[in-house]
């Protein structure tokens, strides 16, 4: 047997929308990122850019269990004596809560330009609305159970 070596030509990026109303943000962020690094595909290849597009909407909606909303906090150091910052993840999920679910989708994905860009790929919306509407985005497929 040999192995299949993906070629350029092979891949075809589809286009999938998720409602993010009432969906766990971890359960949901593992989903889109299985997507997004094409994993559900039989051409997956580790070392490529073979996933799909994922439009996310309602991201204001997304449920966090236990005490999350009002413990978990976001942490980023700028660099210089003294430069950390916090911000808990109730004020970030009120004010813009679409980086809540970028945030949790990027951490799931490699650390390096191969997951920058699929971060790309990533558009999420806090409302129910989104201008992909010429790509005709499919339902979300169902992974795993």
């Amino acid at each position: 047997m040999k192995t299949h070596a993906v070629k350029a030509a092979e891949i075809s990026h589809a286009w999938y929308v998720v409602d993010a109303e009432g969906q766990t943000l971890g359960r949901l962020a593992t989903q889109i990122a299985t997507i997004l690094k094409g994993k559900h595909k039989t051409i997956y290849s580790p070392h490529l850019d073979v996933g799909d597009f994922v439009v996310v909407v309602n991201a204001g909606k997304v449920r966090l269990t236990g005490r999350k909303l009002n413990q978990k906090v976001y942490y980023h150091h700028s660099g210089y004596p003294g430069g950390l910052k916090t911000e808990p993840i109730a004020r970030v999920l009120r004010e813009h809560p679409t980086r809540v679910i970028e945030r949790a989708v990027r951490g799931m994905l490699p650390h390096n330009a191969l997951g920058r860009h699929m971060l790309a790929k990533l558009k999420v919306y806090a409302g129910p609305t989104h201008p992909h509407a010429a790509q005709q985005p499919q339902p979300l497929p169902t992974t795993g159970k």
